[in-house]
């Protein structure tokens, strides 16, 4: 599945779309960013409600394909910019962090 496709199967916004291709492979849900940096998987989907600056830094990090704010959280300033300038792929979804993570995990099963 790419991140293109995941967003249209659950109707995710994209707040910054730099790589629409980019394969998801799997999931993590995590909101320590020390913690995700050292086990989120490559080309997995981050699932957070962390939304400042370091995310993007942690995503790139991490080399996720995507991260996906949940609970209606919305994006800081400076996480859209740092976003965009590093390219990372930055959408959100209205679901608690749960129900978003069981969704992803039968669109991926």
């Amino acid at each position: 599945m790419t991140v293109q496709e995941l967003i249209h199967s659950m109707g995710l916004t994209a707040f910054h779309l730099a790589q629409p291709e980019r394969p998801v492979s799997g999931g993590y849900v995590g909101d320590l960013l020390s913690w995700v940096m050292g086990r989120a998987g490559q080309d997995c989907a981050w699932l957070t409600i962390m939304s400042n600056q370091n995310v993007a830094a942690v995503a790139l990090m991490a080399d996720v394909s995507c991260v996906i704010l949940t609970e209606g959280v919305q994006p800081d300033a400076d996480l859209l910019r740092r976003a965009q300038e590093k390219e990372v792929n930055l959408l959100g979804v209205g679901l608690d962090t749960f129900a978003a993570a069981c969704r992803l995990g039968q669109l991926l099963a």
